[in-house]
């Protein structure tokens, strides 16, 4: 009997002990600071490519965060000593045509200054490589859950943007039932202006097969590439936001007006102080160099920005335009003219989830112990 007795205690302990390591291990995680979603705020961003030489096995990651509705990855990239309840801009970054969630990053690297304008960046991946309706779902979850986890209230600004084909899709879906009560601010990076721009005429296009592959000479580039009507509609959608246009200038010049600088009662396009980048951009197109095109674009540079806005816009809406000078459609955008865009964007009217009817699900539950 005593045996037993000891034996029942001693069960009891263990137990008891195993109750109390697993709640302080739930406790301890529940707890664990400047994170988000699992993501460590305070270490360095991850893949995040050298100043020169960005190896393509860095750029073609897809992520180490899973959406797990969809059981696909993505980036979350969040600001150093992020604590819950703070305020933050959330931004969701889409890649152009053929390329991959990293090479966006480090294409328009915002997280560069995610400390700065606290930042909660979503950099997803398309599994075909190429935005559709099939990927909507996806997206709108991925919304969910940071929208979610960091709270509606908590999020002064959300930003659409997107390169190329991914800008081509925010101008898809941003007035859309899930996102128009949603997205403040739309930037576009070389993917489609809202209003007129004259073709540069400079081989944009992507060039032809690269002569290390065909082992033979190229011939004269393909025409401009045009891209797909406007919805119909009025221009940019039945929807409010902010719309920041940017490209290079070997791809078109955007003119001097635009239809919502009309709808937003702005003033006359003024151009502001150059933006001067000493330091080129992260990536580039690797595969055509040989060859590139002027319009598709060559190696990164450093180099200068022209900045146009349409002051005086209502409501507190901006509205402008960036051109990258000796520029194409893939260099990697400079860390000043970066900066200046995301600026910009989180001094334009904000507050749209936090003050709209939307009911994002509630975040996962904490760990719990391992008996709970």
């Amino acid at each position: 009997m005593r045996r037993l007795r000891t034996f029942i205690r001693d069960i009891g302990l263990a137990v008891a002990g195993l109750l109390a390591f697993g709640a302080g291990a739930a406790m301890a995680q529940a707890a664990a600071p400047h994170t988000l979603l699992g993501v460590d705020c305070n270490a360095p961003p991850l893949w995040h490519c050298p100043d020169t030489d960005c190896p393509s096995a860095q750029v073609t990651q897809q992520g180490p965060t899973v959406e797990m509705k969809t059981r696909r990855p993505f980036f979350l990239d969040c600001p150093k000593d992020y604590h819950p309840g703070e305020k933050v801009n959330v931004v969701l970054s889409l890649h152009g045509a053929g390329s991959y969630g990293n090479w966006q990053r480090n294409y328009f690297p915002a997280m560069d200054v995610k400390d700065k304008y606290r930042l909660v960046i979503v950099t997803p991946d398309s599994p075909t490589r190429v935005w559709s309706a099939a990927d909507d779902e996806y997206l709108h979850n991925l919304v969910d859950l940071v929208v979610g986890t960091v709270g509606k209230e908590n999020v002064d600004h959300f930003i659409l943007a997107g390169h190329s084909q991914g800008g081509l899709t925010s101008n898809r879906i941003i007035c859309t039932d899930y996102f128009k009560d949603k997205v403040d601010v739309r930037i576009s990076l070389s993917g489609g202006r809202i209003g007129p721009t004259t073709p540069a005429g400079r081989g944009f296009g992507a060039g032809t097969t690269p002569v290390y592959k065909t082992g033979e000479k190229q011939g004269p580039p393909p025409p401009p590439r045009a891209f797909p009507p406007p919805p119909p509609g009025p221009p940019g959608g039945a929807c409010d936001y902010s719309f920041i246009f940017s490209n290079g200038e070997y791809e078109s010049i955007p003119a001097a007006t635009s239809p919502l600088a009309d709808k937003f009662g702005c003033g006359a396009r003024e151009q502001l102080p150059d933006i001067i980048d000493p330091k080129p951009g992260y990536v580039w197109d690797s595969s055509r160099q040989d060859p590139g095109t002027d319009g598709w674009g060559h190696y990164p540079k450093s180099g200068r920005a022209l900045v146009y806005e349409f002051p005086h816009c209502k409501d507190g809406r901006v509205v402008a335009d960036f051109v990258k000078l000796q520029k194409g459609h893939t260099e990697g955008y400079e860390p000043n003219v970066t900066e200046a865009i995301i600026a910009l964007a989180v001094k334009a009217k904000g507050g749209k989830i936090a003050k709209g009817s939307w009911t994002p699900p509630p975040p996962p539950p904490p760990p719990r112990g391992l008996f709970g």
